[in-house]
């Protein structure tokens, strides 16, 4: 036996890289499922970030920084929804925890940081949360769930970073960045979301603006990335407009000292500091994310009526790849469509000239047929704004061209006045119908198992196309960002760019920016990409998991014989077992995330609605589970009498 396997023995050891959410989920989710602890076992996380929160939630970051999640749609825990194998153990949703600290049912709840406890006492359902509140939530999570260890169970904390793990044949050795090193039976990677070495075309632009002597913002996380460059009163052009991009805002704006007022029955207005720079603020759509939605169904409860488990059965019962883009999208744009109308129909009758059972018929006549739609759709729907389609949805701005950039301006502000509209007010609950479809569809994609599914479809059209096309619909900003959005425009801070933009050095002028819609260019000495970096594990900034993807385990791989191409995530069997570069299974490296090869689920889940995220954890705590099982088993057999 090596002195390392010597170190090992008898304890087992479990050693987590990363103690952010989806680490603690799994943590909670492995005490529910470990039966008999038998002897005495040992789980450390080493993360240098805090526990719970991690790196993205942690409290160290600017207070104005919010989640996209009402508090009342954000839990860790399982509850009677969960088609899971474990036990189910329901614990507070975010809303009910701050409820619990208001009414002191949770004594153990310290909040010392004033702006917070303001911000809790105020706290609703429908807030959006600030991410230091969102940090108590994940801290207290943490501290509950190593309270409830089973017994012969410790848990520690520490603060390092994983720099490599070395195996043998009795386990593993976790080498920290700080020069420690820690046996371990088993390995759990949990790391969360990383940054990554810059892709080839980010690194030339890098270059060519270094050249210039121009400052170029290539995508990161915006809570992290170094703003100081960006100057007051200064030019810059922004690429992007998700979410990335409107935390960049908050940030050179509210964050920079100025202010939000609002006059008695007037718009909101946007009182400059001078310490702002102006923002020229472009994207493919040429439209921010849709915001959330804020109203509540009132007609018929939503449903799957296309993308429905028959009708993906049938899919899978021709033996051939499944195509999203041919086989899924087509059924995925109907059900958004019938979930739009079904809410319009049944919850809003008078706004229509029919009833539903007439217009569902209408709807299978035309299903798929975009322009079909469009033809019947005004003589039972008059009003122009409760008429829907997917490609309208996804492309407002359509081919439109403007003829001046005063056009192009009051366009996109017309837009985001509608989305508002849209999306807000109870009378165009439409947007909430067609959001539960959106979410429906998501998660029925799991029926699909991976290996079924063509190699475009899992390289691209998932992770790209599909996963782009639901952010904008279901994950965009606060309702209330995109008013400030419009504030900041009429107060010169921000202006929109359009749709289709293209960006280019002049080494005389600068970066230079237009679109093929408007007339005119846009130059600036600075340029931000507001978007988050790209996935790849054997190029992420995480020295652990580069070593996982070259040595321990690859990244996965896809061909069909039409497509072949790699997701740049680690290959995980389904209980999030690493496989190895020979194709064989480590039955103690397990991987689970948005790095693996699971279909991604996100870490955080709205109460009952029997999250994809938490089936994963379960499952995934459960092999882990089963694996210490085993090892216990052998130990025991081992030390017996002969």
């Amino acid at each position: 036996m090596t002195d390392a396997a010597a170190a090992r023995s008898p304890r087992r050891r479990v050693v987590f890289a990363g103690a952010g959410p989806r680490a603690v989920m799994l943590l909670e989710r492995l005490f529910a499922r470990l039966e008999e602890p038998g002897k005495t076992l040992e789980i450390t996380l080493v993360d240098p970030h805090p526990p719970g929160a991690g790196r993205i939630w942690r409290r160290d970051q600017s207070p104005l920084l919010k989640l996209n999640s009402m508090a009342q749609d954000v839990t860790v825990f399982t509850d009677e929804s969960c088609t899971i194998d474990g036990p189910v153990r329901p614990g507070p949703s975010l809303i009910e925890w701050a409820e619990a600290v208001r009414s002191g049912d949770l004594d153990d709840v310290v909040i010392d940081d004033e702006l917070v406890a303001a911000e809790l006492r105020a706290l609703r359902g429908d807030s959006f949360p600030t991410r230091r509140l969102q940090s108590f939530y994940l801290d207290w999570f943490w501290r509950t769930t190593v309270a409830a260890a089973p017994p012969g169970v410790t848990v520690r904390w520490v603060r390092d970073t994983v720099a490599g793990v070395r195996s043998d044949g009795d386990g593993h050795t976790v080498d920290l960045a700080a020069g420690r090193a820690l046996p371990a039976d088993l390995v759990v990677y949990a790391v969360g979301h990383n940054g990554r070495e810059p892709a080839e075309q980010t690194a030339a632009l890098s270059a060519e603006a270094t050249r210039a002597a121009l400052t170029y913002v290539p995508p990161d996380f915006t809570a992290d990335a170094d703003l100081s460059a960006l100057a007051p009163d200064e030019d810059v052009i922004v690429r992007g407009m998700g979410l990335a991009a409107i935390d960049l805002v908050v940030l050179l704006a509210e964050g920079r000292g100025g202010r939000f007022v609002r006059d008695p029955d007037g718009p909101l207005r946007y009182q400059p500091s001078g310490q702002e720079p102006r923002l020229h603020i472009g994207s493919r759509r040429g439209v921010p994310y849709r915001s959330k939605v804020s109203s509540v169904i009132q007609g018929d409860a939503p449903q799957l009526e296309v993308l429905t488990k028959d009708a993906i059965a049938r899919l899978l019962a021709r033996g051939t790849p499944v195509d999203f883009e041919s086989d899924i999208w087509p059924l995925i744009a109907q059900e958004l469509t019938w979930a739009h109308y079904r809410e319009l129909f049944t919850g809003h009758p008078d706004r229509v000239t029919a009833p539903w059972d007439d217009f569902r018929a209408v709807l299978r006549d035309h299903a798929g047929d975009v322009p079909a739609l469009r033809r019947e759709i005004p003589t039972f729907v008059p009003d122009p704004l409760d008429r829907f389609d997917v490609p309208a949805l996804d492309r407002p701005i359509g081919e439109e061209v403007f003829e001046t950039d005063a056009a192009l301006q009051d366009r996109i502000r017309g837009h985001i006045a509608d989305d508002l509209t849209l999306r807000t007010t109870q009378e165009r609950s439409s947007a909430q119908a067609v959001f539960i479809a959106g979410l429906l569809s998501f998660l029925a994609l799991s029926d699909v198992p991976p290996e079924r599914w063509s190699a475009r479809s899992r390289v691209v059209s998932l992770p790209v196309t599909w996963h782009t096309f639901f952010s904008y619909l279901a994950s965009g900003p606060p309702a209330h960002r995109l008013e400030e959005l419009l504030a900041l425009s009429d107060a010169g801070i921000v202006r929109f760019l359009g749709p289709d933009i293209e960006v280019g050095i002049d080494p005389d002028r600068g970066f230079v920016a237009s679109t093929p819609r408007a007339p005119g260019e846009t130059v600036a000495r600075v340029l931000v990409d507001a978007w988050l970096p790209g996935s790849g594990a054997a190029v992420s900034d995480n020295i652990a998991l580069r070593q996982l993807a070259s040595i321990h385990g690859r990244e996965l791989r896809v061909a069909d014989g039409v497509f072949e191409g790699s997701l740049g995530r680690i290959h995980v069997d389904l209980e999030g077992r690493v496989i190895s570069s020979a194709g064989s299974t480590h039955d103690s490296l397990f991987g689970i995330g948005p790095f693996t090869s699971l279909t991604e689920a996100g870490a955080f889940t709205r109460p009952r609605a029997d999250s994809l995220s938490l089936r994963q954890t379960d499952q995934v705590a459960g092999a882990i589970a089963a694996r210490l099982r085993v090892r216990a088993d052998a130990e025991l057999a081992a030390s017996a009498p002969r």
